[in-house]
């Protein structure tokens, strides 16, 4: 008789976290992670590149997005100034299906508009000031 009880609470136990389990799924799906792409309008080895990428992380971190945790950034670098390379680079990022696409210059900027109107694209421009003007 003992058993038969056990087996009982058992069963309700399962049928409980059954029943609780979709809740959580959903709870998960709740907190994905969002995707950024970032289309740099200059190549990865250019000395400015480190600085940027580091600036871009630490004011989403400011504002509550962690790489790796609430946000994935990918990046495409255009490396030759080749016109197709951009457009390459460009479409790479918007088959990703990001949520957001950020483009770091103008020719990054138009390039990605000429792919895609329904994502939205951050326009960041930079601009490099030489120490002896401000002197």
């Amino acid at each position: 008789m003992a058993s038969h009880i056990e087996r009982r609470k058992f069963l309700a136990t399962l049928g409980g976290a059954a029943a609780v389990w979709p809740l959580a799924a959903r709870a998960q799906q709740a907190e994905s992670i969002r995707r950024l792409g970032v289309l740099m309008g200059i190549p990865e080895t250019d000395l400015s590149s480190p600085a940027f990428v580091a600036a871009l992380r630490r004011g989403l971190q400011q504002r509550g997005w962690t790489e790796g945790q609430n946000i994935q950034i990918d990046y495409r670098w255009w490396t030759t100034g080749n016109p197709d390379e951009l457009r390459a680079a460009a479409k790479e990022l918007v088959d990703l299906h990001p949520d957001v696409l950020v483009a770091h210059t103008l020719n990054p900027g138009k390039a990605l508009k000429n792919e895609i109107r329904t994502i939205p694209i951050v326009f960041c421009v930079t601009a490099t000031v030489l120490q002896r003007a401000a002197a």
